[in-house]
């Protein structure tokens, strides 16, 4: 155990570091997991938004420098290449309709 106060504070500051990233990147693997989840599955309309939510938590992850950024490039390229994989054309993201413009009349 430290004796110098500054080390204390180091000792304190880098425990709530490491638990905040072991959150981040522990968010990461469960929405990987989620998507491979429901890749096996086959159920089409869980894994486009599955899909987008690991590759947001793996941008997280990497922004905030857990894991490093061609670390992230090759997993968000691996989930792409699963998906595409798995026979994904008939699964299409539906685009929502424009807006009808109405006349003030």
């Amino acid at each position: 155990m430290p004796i110098i106060k500054s080390a204390k504070k180091r000792v304190r500051v880098s425990a709530k570091a490491a638990a905040r990233n072991a959150k981040t990147k522990r968010t990461m693997r469960e929405a990987i997991k989620v998507f491979n989840a429901s890749l096996s599955t086959g159920k089409a309309d869980k894994i486009g938004p599955a899909q987008s939510k690991a590759v947001s938590a793996i941008d997280i992850a990497a922004k905030k420098n857990i894991i490093h950024k061609n670390k992230a490039t090759r997993k968000k390229n691996q989930l792409n290449e699963a998906f595409k994989k798995a026979d994904t054309k008939k699964i299409a993201v539906k685009a929502k309709k424009p807006l009808s413009k109405k006349s003030n009349k």
